[in-house]
């Protein structure tokens, strides 16, 4: 019988098989590769961690790691011919990394993989609350719940009654900044890029108005019918026109949490703003934030949420997809507006 050091199972991964230097990624620059291998014990000496992959995010800023860059990024470059990687929760097979014990659950950036070798563990967090389902790790528990409690709460500084506009509202961010706002006592629009999705911002995340963009015409007149007063804040997700428009309606000294713009991320002109001197004359404070900034608000922040959701004060939505082998095309979805909801793609259940 071989013994533990000697188990070496399959390992599925999908590979990023070459840069793309403009425009929308398709699934053909992904590739799955079904002949991988891997040992089920750490080299020994290591300090690292052996992760069983249960689910992974497919997130906006991936997009951009698809291509070259020149100057650094906040967040590195994929590797052709390597496993793509991003947030995703895992079970610990083996660790001699003091932390993380056997059968552990864990989240953080894992490989597009069956199973992953973290040679930094330190950057994985411990799941603790096993009790709330696994998959809100990398949801409204991870660092998509985290992007909206620091963009809203510490980026916004809200006050009880302002007017809260926000983009790309029925995705896996937008919902959850929807529902801290009502929460806090503002007033919420969100917008979206279909009437089902609309209908979800109003009776299952509790917004208060909500509208199809494409259905309107002229964005900026559309943003004046549902804040005739302006807005005091703008949670940031789309760019491109929407931010022309909200510009023009923003109130003196709002406030603008710059979290993605993804409707530029393919484009190979990106969309240009000609109204910027409005952050001039209205006083407006725009911030960009990158969620890597903030994870030492996490303890914080993850004890006050999972309490909401406990007490069934926050509704969360998820997009599943099961098989690593559709994980491109889920991918690949984010930017057709394919998903409703967090996009969370199933490797494993266990």
């Amino acid at each position: 019988m071989a013994s533990v050091e000697d188990v070496v199972v399959g390992n599925k991964q999908v590979l990023l098989k070459h840069f793309i230097p403009e425009g929308a990624p398709k699934e053909t620059d992904m590739e799955l590769v079904t002949t991988g291998t891997i040992r089920l014990r750490v080299p020994e000496g290591s300090n690292a961690v052996l992760l069983k992959n249960l689910y992974l995010s497919c997130d906006p800023y991936m997009r951009p790691r698809m291509t070259k860059h020149e100057d650094s990024s906040y967040v590195d470059d994929f590797i052709p011919g390597a496993p793509i990687t991003g947030f995703g929760v895992g079970k610990v097979v083996d660790s001699s990394y003091s932390d993380f014990r056997t059968g552990d659950y864990v989240w953080g950036q894992i490989g597009w993989e069956e199973y992953s070798l973290i040679t930094k563990p330190q950057g994985l967090f411990k799941i603790h609350h096993t009790e709330i389902p696994l998959s809100y790790y990398i949801g409204i528990l991870g660092m998509v719940g985290l992007t909206a409690y620091v963009g809203f709460y510490d980026i916004c500084s809200p006050k009880k009654g302002e007017r809260v506009f926000v983009s790309a509202a029925a995705g896996a961010v937008g919902q959850i900044v929807g529902q801290f706002a009502k929460q806090f006592g503002c007033y919420v629009v969100g917008s979206a890029g279909s009437d089902e999705k609309v209908n979800l911002l109003k009776t299952k995340f509790g917004f208060d108005e909500a509208f199809n963009y494409k259905k309107e015409p002229d964005l900026t007149k559309a943003l004046k019918r549902y804040f005739p007063e302006g807005i005091d804040i703008y949670f940031e997700n789309v760019g491109g026109s929407m931010l022309e428009a909200v510009l023009q309606n923003m109130r003196i000294k709002g406030r603008i949490a710059a979290c993605g713009m993804i409707s530029q991320y393919n484009l190979e002109k990106p969309e240009g703003v000609h109204n910027l001197f409005l952050i001039v004359s209205k006083r407006i404070r725009l911030e960009g934030f990158v969620i890597f900034d903030h994870f030492g608000s996490y303890p914080e922040f993850e004890e006050k949420v999972v309490q909401l959701i406990k007490e069934e004060k926050i509704k969360y939505l998820e997009d599943i997809v099961e098989g690593l082998e559709n994980a491109p095309a889920a991918l690949i979805g984010l930017f057709e507006g394919r998903n409703v909801g967090k996009q969370v793609v199933v490797v494993s259940r266990e």
